[in-house]
């Protein structure tokens, strides 16, 4: 998907570029949250290129969207060490697209778990806890939640991958506003499921703003709700 605009909202990125790759499994939403983020990238005023790999199952198999945002994009797909944010819907599918992050970019991972359709023989057994301790070990800054038991306590679980949208928006680390965002989602979710969906993406971003307010002179990154 490519776009462009006639009006910016917000200082463009260092760069003029900014990389966000989406990585779950089949059925949580991830090519629909990369069009929300891509439409309103375009909507913003930037380029956009936008990409997806699906695996072979298309229900619970692995599903990742890049998202390319600027004026100096080469290729729709995200080069190694290249991502500046990581969605990750899913803890496994989050480590499995590490690679593609760079140094000091942000990851924002669903906790809820979605263990694999099949197992091939001989494989280690699926140990979500230990995903999600290293991730913990090694992105300290990261934001964890089970994005989906919030969405599910709003209305629907299905949206969680609009409330981990909400979650970037909280971050202030995207490049165009929440607002913009939600502009997007109003005029792209069916009538029927948009007031459920905003209060979805609204709660999110009130749970970052809890979570991220000073503790003990600190600030409180991570939480498994």
């Amino acid at each position: 998907m490519k776009g462009e605009g006639t009006r910016v909202e917000r200082t463009k990125p260092d760069g003029k570029k900014y990389d966000i790759l989406i990585a779950g499994v089949g059925g949580q939403g991830v090519v629909l949250a990369s069009r929300m983020l891509a439409l309103t990238a375009i909507k913003t005023g930037f380029h956009v290129s936008t990409a997806e790999t699906i695996g072979m199952s298309q229900r619970e198999g692995s599903v990742s969207s890049h998202v390319r945002i600027g004026d100096e994009i080469s290729g729709s797909l995200i080069p190694a060490g290249k991502a500046d944010l990581l969605i990750g819907l899913e803890p496994a599918e989050t480590v499995r697209n590490l690679p593609f992050l760079k140094k000091n970019g942000k990851v924002i991972v669903n906790s809820h778990t979605i263990p694999p359709a099949s197992k091939p023989p001989g494989s280690p057994e699926y140990d979500p806890e230990a995903l999600l301790s290293f991730l913990e070990a090694h992105f300290p800054g990261m934001i964890c939640l089970d994005f989906t038991r919030l969405a599910e306590e709003v209305g629907t679980y299905r949206a969680a991958n609009v409330a981990m949208l909400g979650a970037a928006a909280g971050m202030d680390i995207l490049p165009f506003s929440r607002e913009t965002i939600m502009a997007v989602l109003e005029t792209e979710i069916p009538e029927k499921h948009r007031a459920v969906n905003r209060a979805v993406f609204e709660g999110a971003i009130e749970k970052i703003k809890l979570i991220s307010a000073p503790l003990n002179g600190e600030q409180k990154v991570k939480s498994n709700v």
